[in-house]
């Protein structure tokens, strides 16, 4: 016991979350959900939101990160359009669950309404509803969106009652000036709302709708019973605003990578969660949730066709 050390441990947590010493895994699906931040007009990226949409089309001629790694391991790519600043072709192959022109910008008024945000987690919860009746049982998530590490901060120092300093990164590779910059906009953002807020209330303030789609969508998976491969930053403040209202949701996750941002590894260790990978990655999309697909297929393979002692005598 214990020579395979932390793949023991991964096999351990799928035969749990599938109550069988055989686990399975069955038509694994990538979900990237992609939307615009209103506070990306603060200038807290380094890239304009034009990159957004720009991505989406790129997930849809196949040629970026995660198209690479999602053919590699034969997952089938859903991105989803849950709140993009464009208009795209009905015909484009995307899942159009678009609920606004992207959020708004939450440092002169919440990010959205309670509408969106209760359209947002349903149509969440409808897509994995629909992918769970192909039988599929391994969800992982990803996502696209300037400024969504901005959104992710803020959710981590509300949810965790952190200092914004604490949470706050380069996201997709700020200098030292702008980073100071962001963490003054962010500051400021904070200050206009009360310090303490409901857990719904900090998503409809500060999230954004790429953010609570994936949250429904996860909420839904593990009602499913479903594997969730959580990502980086962003998807991991999404399952940390989930599982202030539904904690048994931590029991169907497997963290796969930690970020380069800063906030990331602060987020594991309050879920109490080890990542399986550390390659300092920082663009998102579920790449870390891809790349590390392969150890949950060797964790399955050895439990089902290692032999043991007893098969020797």
């Amino acid at each position: 016991m214990g020579a395979l050390g932390d793949l023991e441990e991964l096999a351990y947590r799928l035969a749990l979350i599938q109550n069988a010493s055989q686990p399975e895994l069955k038509k694994p699906h990538m979900l990237v959900f992609a939307g615009d931040h209103g506070i990306a007009a603060e200038g807290v990226s380094a890239y304009p939101s034009e990159i957004t949409y720009q991505m989406v089309l790129n997930f849809v001629r196949g040629g970026a990160a995660i198209n690479v790694f999602a053919r590699q391991h034969q997952m089938e790519l859903k991105v989803i359009d849950a709140g993009v600043r464009h208009d795209f072709e009905p015909s484009l192959p995307i899942v159009h669950a678009k609920i606004a022109q992207g959020t708004r910008n939450f440092s002169l008024e919440k990010a959205m309404t309670s509408h969106e945000l209760s359209q947002a987690l349903e149509k969440g919860s409808e897509i994995v509803e629909e992918i769970s009746r192909t039988s599929c049982n391994v969800l992982g998530f990803g996502e696209m969106g300037i400024g969504n590490t901005s959104s992710a901060s803020m959710l981590m120092s509300c949810l965790m009652e952190l200092p914004l300093e604490d949470c706050v990164g380069r996201g997709t590779g700020l200098n030292d000036e702008k980073l100071a910059q962001k963490i003054r906009v962010l500051q400021e953002a904070r200050n206009k709302y009360p310090a303490r807020l409901e857990v719904a209330d900090i998503m409809q303030t500060f999230g954004g709708l790429e953010i609570a789609m994936m949250a429904g969508a996860m909420l839904k998976a593990a009602e499913r019973g479903m594997i969730l491969l959580i990502d980086g930053f962003i998807c991991t403040s999404a399952l940390l605003w989930a599982s202030k209202l539904y904690p048994e949701i931590l029991e169907y996750c497997i963290f796969c990578h930690q970020s380069q941002e800063a906030g990331h590894g602060r987020m594991l260790d309050h879920l109490q969660a080890h990542a399986l990978l550390r390659m300092n990655l920082r663009l998102g999309e579920g790449t870390g949730a891809a790349l590390a697909y392969p150890l949950l297929v060797s964790a399955v393979k050895f439990l089902e066709e290692m032999a043991s002692f007893d098969d020797l005598e």
